[in-house]
Parts: C-alpha cells; structure tokens; sequence
C-alpha cells in the first residue's frame, strides 16, 4: 500500500526554517571577541544566548546576569562557553529538522465519519451531530480563518461528539471554502446574512456558542435574533484588543497596506499570509515545538495528537478582504468591539444589551486571545457565568486534558440552564 503524500506544513515552511537560522545566528553575534577574563558585570553583555529574542527579556537579562557571575567566578572564558552554545544549537537543529520530517511523513489521517448536512448555502453547511437529539440543540459557530473541524478534530479529541454522547444535539455551522460570493463579504454579510438564515432554518430557538472570533458573530447575531437564541456560550472570545497589549495590535493593523496587493489580486487574505501572522505573535514557538514532537514516541497517541492538531493549523481558509480589512483596521487598529464602534448591519454591537443565560470561557494561557481581552466581554454581558479554563487557546478545546478544561464546564453551565441533557 502506498503511502499518502508528505505534508505541506508547518506554514509558511520557509518562514519557519529562517527563524530557526535566525536564532542561531544572534545566538552567535552575541560571542564577544578574544579578551581577558571577564568580570561578573562584563558577561551578561557578552554571552551568546541560544534562545535569543528582539529584545532580550527582563527575565533573560537577570538569567544572563546570575549565569554570567557564575562562569565569571569560575575563571571560565567566552570563547569555551561560545562552543557550548553552538554545540547545543546543533543539537536543536538536528532534533527540529527530525521533528519536521517525521511530521510530514506521519501515517496518521483523519478518519473520523462525516456529520449529516441540513442545510446549505454558497460553500456552508450546517451539520448535525445528533440527528433526533432529544436534548438541547447547540449550535456552534467557529472562526473564520481556520476550518471549522476543530471542534470534531480526531478521535478522542471532538467537543462535539462528546456532546452528543452526553445527550445533547450539536450542530457546527462549517463556513466553508470562500467561493467569488463569499470573498465580496463582510462581517454583516456574514452575520445578517448567512448566520442567521442559518438560524432559521432551524424549527426552534438553539443555544449559539462561537469559539474565537466565531463568538464575536454569535454574539451580534443573538443581539439581533434573540427570538432564534435561547442562550449564548462565548468560548476565548476576544472584545477588547487593546486590553493586554495594545501595540502589537496597532503593529497587526499597521500591516494592512503590506497586505493589500495579495487581496487585491485574490479578493482575499490568502493562507500563507494569514498563517504568518499568527507566526509572528511567538515566533521562535512553532519551531521549538516540532523539537519537542521528534522526542515523542511516533506510534503513541501523543504524536497521533500532535499530526491531527498540526494538519488541522495548517490547513487554513482564506480570509474574504473586505472582512480582512474590517477585522485588522477595526477590531485591531481601532478597537471598536470595545469602544462601541463596531456595526453589523448598522446597529452597534453592544453585549450590554444581550439580556439572555451567558457562559465564557476564558483560557487562562491563551496567547491568541489575551485574558483581559476576553474578561472585558464577560464583564460586558449581564449576568455572565465567566470560568477559567487551565489551559490555552486550542488545548481548551482539544488538548489532553479539554474534557476538564472546557467540555464538562460547558455541560454542567447546559444542565444549570434547566434543559435536558
């Protein structure tokens, strides 16, 4: 039997590779040239550093400093500990070209069955996981920028599916590879139109849960179909973009102008560019985790894991570009979830005004949705049952320990609003 061919990612994959240069290379320009020895005060400005950053840390200028103390004492020179470095670059350097090719040659595939469709419109569908479900229909909406499997990745590993187990109905709307329609949206477009005829064609009000920039939607929608939502779960759900770090997300918006000539081309923000993005947020992480992944046995249900996550972040939907200019210039640049500028439709999106059962989930050591930025919705929407999760962005949802970090909450928050389940 053959086997399926190599993987494309991580993507971008030259990006990647050029970090990881990168990082050795500064590494390396911090060895200072042939001199006495050193003084405790002289070596933290002199140590190469094999996890080099722009800038350095607080925290990595005081570890500098105690490590430079202690070879300082020792009479140890900058040369033998420039070796050393360059020793152990090597090594992360084999160990991250091992990770890489034993991902992209991993035999494992989704395999998991196809939810049955009930609706469609352009290239979305509305899939139930529960057909006849006697308990509470939820209807999850996902992000816009990443397939919507996520919430049904893999075996053992589908939020959706152990809801359905437990005796709920969940139902995922799949937005979809954006065609020529769908790439002249934006954000009304997609609530007032497609989101809420999704809702309609359901017979009977659901509750809406909208994971990442999916809760931004689910929550404009229930504002203005509340006769359609019963109840709104809000899981790492951004709102204030400036709460945590507010220039790096001007710095996000400022890109704009770079971008525009690709969604000018392709009437949308294409994968790679969007993929970037997201790499740039931690840009050393993605390859230090391919070095953890080559350590792990590749037969044992961690890797299996690891591929299905990985295959699932690298295989990304293009952004439509009047949504990818309203999402980095608005939400972004100029905050106006928080500052109560956003519209759908021409109506300020306000959660003060979504007077209905509310659950957020805020990840504790989520780095693509701060805290702070999701604890201003919670704070927004009265009456909000707020739990934290410990865990990140995506391992709230689908890592090792989602079933306690997420699913058993958002259960148990079902079960308190007196439905069946």
């Amino acid at each position: 039997m053959s086997l399926p061919p190599p993987r494309r990612g991580p993507r971008p994959l030259p990006l990647h590779l050029l970090l990881a240069a990168q990082r050795g290379s500064l590494a390396l320009l911090h060895s200072p040239a042939p001199q006495p020895p050193p003084t405790p005060n002289a070596w933290p400005n002199a140590w190469p550093n094999w996890n080099v950053g722009w800038p350095r840390s607080s925290f990595g200028r005081q570890e500098a400093a105690r490590i430079g103390a202690v070879l300082a004492a020792g009479g140890h020179q900058p040369e033998a500990f420039r070796a050393a470095v360059l020793r152990r670059l090597l090594r992360e350097d084999r160990a991250l070209l091992r990770g890489l090719a034993a991902y992209r040659t991993h035999p494992h595939r989704r395999r998991l069955p196809e939810a049955r469709v009930i609706w469609a419109e352009g290239g979305s569908r509305l899939l139930d996981y529960a057909p006849g479900g006697a308990g509470p229909t939820v209807l999850f909406v996902p992000s816009l920028v990443n397939k919507a499997s996520v919430l049904d990745l893999d075996e053992g590993a589908s939020l959706l599916r152990w809801l359905a187990a437990q005796g709920a109905r969940p139902l995922l709307l799949d937005w979809g590879w954006p065609g020529a329609e769908e790439r002249r949206f934006d954000l009304t477009a997609y609530v007032a139109g497609r989101l809420e005829r999704a809702l309609m064609a359901l017979p009977h009000p659901v509750v809406l849960a909208g994971y990442c920039m999916g809760g931004l939607l689910a929550l404009a929608a229930a504002q203005r179909r509340p006769d359609r939502v019963r109840a709104l779960a809000l899981l790492a759900t951004p709102w204030d973009f400036h709460a945590a770090e507010p220039a790096s997300a001007r710095a996000l918006a400022a890109l704009l102008p770079v971008l525009e000539p690709a969604m000018g081309l392709l009437d949308a923000l294409p994968v790679e560019a969007l993929q970037m993005l997201f790499a740039m947020q931690d840009p050393y992480a993605i390859t230090e985790k391919f070095r953890r992944f080559s350590r792990l046995p590749m037969d044992g249900p961690a890797a299996r894991r690891f591929v299905a996550l990985e295959d699932w972040l690298n295989d990304g939907i293009p952004l439509a570009a009047p949504v990818a200019r309203e999402v980095l210039a608005g939400w972004y640049g100029a905050n106006t979830p928080a500052l109560g500028d956003w519209r759908i439709a021409g109506q300020v999106v306000n959660p003060g005004a979504v007077a209905m059962p509310a659950f957020c989930a805020i990840p504790s050591r989520d780095r693509i949705v701060p805290p702070a930025s999701a604890e201003a919705l919670a704070a927004a929407l009265p009456g909000a049952a707020t739990h934290r999760a410990a865990a990140g962005h995506i391992g709230m949802v689908v890592g090792s320990g989602a079933e306690a970090a997420l699913w058993r909450p958002l259960k148990e928050w079902l079960h308190s609003l007196a439905m069946p389940i």
